[in-house]
């Protein structure tokens, strides 16, 4: 039975030798095309934004060119047939939201097809400067993986300290109300007072209103952009109110009374499974010291997993469970406040 095993292991690396070499060299053609494209519309836009600027001399604010750019950027660009193809699978459209989260102007099926074709080529290259197949399958997962790894990371930092302004911004809207002036004002003082990620955003919103866009459309875009329960509240809030009328400040103070008790909450419930994650990544990181110390301790050993095909099959099997393991410790500590 072990013997059909590896001889089926065997099969698959023949087949996926034959197959890789051409799957990456689509994707990398792709790659170096879309790479001109961009590059390209990169330089056609210096070029227009040199035409449009004006005789004085005068130059827009910088949050305030990357955030018109944002509302006009990729979403509405004519694709290829592969990546219009891609745009359509749920997978795409949670990448897209997850690089929109994350303040990142990437279109997400070229972004999935750089990284296959770059994950693709690592994996032809280093089988043909005959390395073992484990370092050539850990690498192109790595490069595949990893760099979504860095985004939802970034997405999550962005995230949170969104969550943490969210009450200085019911105060300043609701003082602004209170001081006479209207929601786009308010709206405006905010992406002019404080500091990003709130600045982007809310800038975002007083430019889309300004469009043409009604407040109440701008500010549920970009609820579903942020995907959070307190903007959702903020948003219903005002959308309540523009059309039944009441006292919007108020209501505003009661929401950032509550966020800050939330926030609250969620740094005591952070600080009481800090044990748990902590438990999670020693385990993750027991295993690959003690894998490193028998190679120095117990070489021959050690070897016996490097050295030999099932074994470099158990070390992908082990470092993916590993993986899984931490996201089941992860996913047991993260409550929701």
């Amino acid at each position: 039975m072990m013997m059909e095993l590896i001889a089926e292991g065997s099969t698959l690396t023949q087949v996926g030798m034959v197959a890789l070499p051409l799957v990456g060299s689509v994707l990398l053609t792709y790659a170096v095309f879309s790479l001109v494209k961009d590059l390209r519309k990169v330089e056609t836009r210096r070029v227009s934004d040199r035409l449009r600027e004006n005789e004085g001399g005068m130059t827009d604010q910088s949050v305030e060119k990357a955030t018109r750019a944002s509302i006009l950027r990729q979403k509405h660009e004519a694709e290829s047939a592969i990546a219009a193809a891609m745009a359509k699978m749920s997978v795409i459209a949670a990448l897209q939201r997850m690089l929109d989260q994350a303040n990142l102007p990437w279109s997400a099926s070229r972004t999935l097809i750089h990284l296959i074709g770059l994950s693709a080529v690592a994996f032809i290259v280093t089988n043909f400067m005959k390395l073992d197949m484990w370092v050539s399958i850990s690498l192109g997962v790595g490069l595949l993986v990893l760099p979504l790894v860095a985004i939802f990371i970034r997405r999550k930092m962005r995230l949170n300290k969104f969550l943490n302004q969210l009450p200085d911004v019911f105060e300043l809207m609701s003082q602004a109300l209170r001081a006479g002036h209207s929601l786009p004002n308010a709206i405006l003082l905010i992406s002019q007072q404080l500091p990003d990620p709130v600045r982007s955003e809310f800038a975002r919103v007083f430019h889309e209103q300004n469009l043409g866009i009604k407040v109440e459309d701008a500010l549920r875009s970009m609820a579903k952009r942020i995907g959070m329960m307190d903007v959702s509240f903020f948003v219903t809030a005002v959308c309540i109110q523009r059309q039944t009328g009441g006292d919007l400040a108020e209501v505003l103070d009661n929401i950032s009374g509550v966020i800050r008790e939330r926030i609250k909450l969620f740094g005591m419930v952070k600080a009481l499974t800090a044990e748990g994650r902590l438990s999670g990544w020693v385990l993750l990181a027991l295993p690959m010291v003690v894998f490193v110390l028998e190679l120095v301790v117990n070489p021959n050993y050690a070897n016996a997993l490097l050295d030999t095909e099932m074994g470099n099959y158990m070390l992908i099997a082990g470092a993916i469970m590993q993986i899984l393991g931490l996201a089941m410790i992860q996913k047991i500590v993260n409550i929701k406040v």
